[in-house]
């Protein structure tokens, strides 16, 4: 399995996410410019420029036309993907950190950092399909718990939000109210930061990668926690094979500590378990420095890795991944 080496960013990873029929691949970094790329030969397709900081994430609409993107620069960006163009901005008073569209592309889940004396927020925002009608209102504000929320996501038919961050508390709210309907148990929970959530592709189960060094699978609708997959290093992203019983999970020693040790002493591989059994299958090596991020090809025949290095590792699965027996 010889991955294909994609070199478009001058700045770590971020988040890497594909599109619906898995043909592109977005990445973000903290260049600024997001970039898009053909998902089975990598060659870069165009980039996304507009941004003034750090981005943190982006989602792409079911049908590949618009492309949402969350900045450090403190607005949310609306583009088109095939020309690239700048649709909407929405502008807030902190950073953006995490967007996730809403099934049916007519909602986007935003939130934002606790900066200045303001809280995070848990923010919904109405698309228009007309760009020209587009306004920045919120449908909904739920002014978020201690510390940043690193991640927001719909759940099933977009009943319910579920957001995990800093607190190392998963939280469900209702997209209609903002009221909280159920929080993960804080004795079987993470118990650091939790960096990375995510879903399964029928949303019935979704999996968070954490500090704490491990990723727990859980259940959408009860938060019963399902599985838990032990690491020997802090956990920066996750993702589910949409495919085979598998998860893989990506991290490493902090940044600030990569140049002082050897680099197989980092423990930078994504590393591939097996979803019921929790047992280690195998590990991918090659960046050099954390796995910052982590996506599967909706096909579940190829992965891609993106990490501290700059880099997005491409990686199209040899035939004798799909026969492994455990």
């Amino acid at each position: 399995m010889r991955p294909i080496l994609m070199k478009g960013h001058e700045r770590p990873l971020t988040f890497l996410k594909y599109n619906r029929e898995g043909d592109l691949l977005f990445s973000c970094a903290k260049d600024h410019t997001p970039t898009v790329w053909f998902a089975d030969d990598g060659e870069r397709l165009g980039t996304y420029r507009g941004h003034n900081g750090a981005v943190w994430c982006c989602d792409v609409s079911r049908d590949s036309t618009r492309l949402v993107t969350g900045s450090a620069d403190q607005s949310v960006k609306l583009w088109d993907v095939q020309t690239g163009t700048q649709l909407y901005s929405f502008n807030f008073n902190s950073p953006a950190r995490s967007v996730d569209f809403s099934v049916g592309d007519k909602l986007v889940v935003i939130t934002t950092d606790p900066f200045m004396g303001n809280p995070s927020t848990i923010q919904v925002k109405r698309i228009a399909r007309d760009p020209a009608d587009q306004t920045s209102d919120s449908v909904l504000t739920i002014k978020g718990p201690q510390g940043r929320i690193n991640r927001a996501v719909w759940g099933p038919l977009n009943k319910t939000i579920i957001s995990a961050g800093e607190d190392s508390i998963i939280r469900i709210w209702d997209p209609e109210t903002g009221n909280l309907l159920k929080e993960s148990d804080k004795e079987s929970g993470h118990q650091k930061t939790i960096s990375s959530l995510c879903m399964s592709a029928d949303k019935s189960h979704f999996l968070t990668g954490s500090a704490d060094k491990s990723a727990k699978l859980w259940d959408t609708r009860s938060l019963t926690l399902l599985k838990t997959y032990q690491m020997d290093r802090p956990v920066n992203a996750v993702a589910i094979s949409p495919l085979l019983d598998h998860v893989v999970i990506g991290g490493g020693q902090e940044a600030v500590n990569v140049t002082m040790t050897d680099r197989r002493a980092g423990k930078f591989e994504a590393k591939f378990y097996h979803k019921i059994l929790q047992d280690e299958i195998g590990g991918v090596k090659g960046h050099f420095g954390p796995i910052n991020a982590l996506a599967f090809n909706p096909d579940g025949r190829s992965f891609s890795s993106g990490g501290e290095d700059g880099y997005v590792r491409l990686h199209h699965f040899d035939p004798d991944y799909f026969s492994i027996r455990m």
